[in-house]
């Protein structure tokens, strides 16, 4: 009996420490609205603006309890993507000059607004640019792209969650 209530409360004591981790506080909030973010870059890749609306989106989900809302809510991510580039990385001969990776650049412009009372100090306006180097392989640019993509969503999604809730 006593093994087992050690072992509930050393479950509790774990669950906590986890959540302590994550750092990710959305005390006062219920819903937040996540707008679609358009695409003003130069290069413009006709599903990015969905993609990464549903990536941040689908992170709230996963590591908060709050609901999404269309329409109103006790806080606002809002912007756009203002930049989407690709560029040759480690060269690989002199003579014909060859790529061996790309870099693929996504910059996000973030508007983040917290509407609850005494909160709204938490709320910022603020860029993240995150990379990811991909190899071809053999493979066109086009093949190797939607990975790159998901890649960077994640990052540039772990960063915009982590300074929204975690006040990074």
């Amino acid at each position: 009996m006593k093994i087992k209530i050690f072992a509930l409360l050393l479950i509790a004591v774990l669950s906590a420490c986890a959540y302590k981790f994550n750092g990710a506080s959305t005390v006062g909030l219920k819903t937040v609205v996540v707008k679609v973010f358009e695409n003003n870059a130069p290069l413009v890749v006709p599903t990015l603006s969905n993609q990464f609306t549903e990536a941040l989106k689908t992170r709230i989900r996963n590591q908060t309890s709050l609901s999404i809302s269309t329409t109103e809510g006790d806080a606002v991510f809002e912007g756009r993507i203002t930049g989407y580039d690709i560029k040759p990385v480690a060269l690989q001969s002199s003579s014909t000059p060859t790529a061996g990776a790309n870099r693929l650049t996504i910059t996000v412009a973030v508007k983040y607004t917290n509407n609850t009372a005494g909160k709204e100090k938490e709320s910022f306006e603020e860029s993240f640019t995150k990379y990811f180097d991909f190899p071809l392989n053999g493979a066109s640019i086009q093949a190797a792209l939607p990975a790159a993509i998901e890649n960077i969503n994640k990052q540039l999604t772990e960063d915009i969650f982590n300074r929204a809730f975690a006040q990074w």
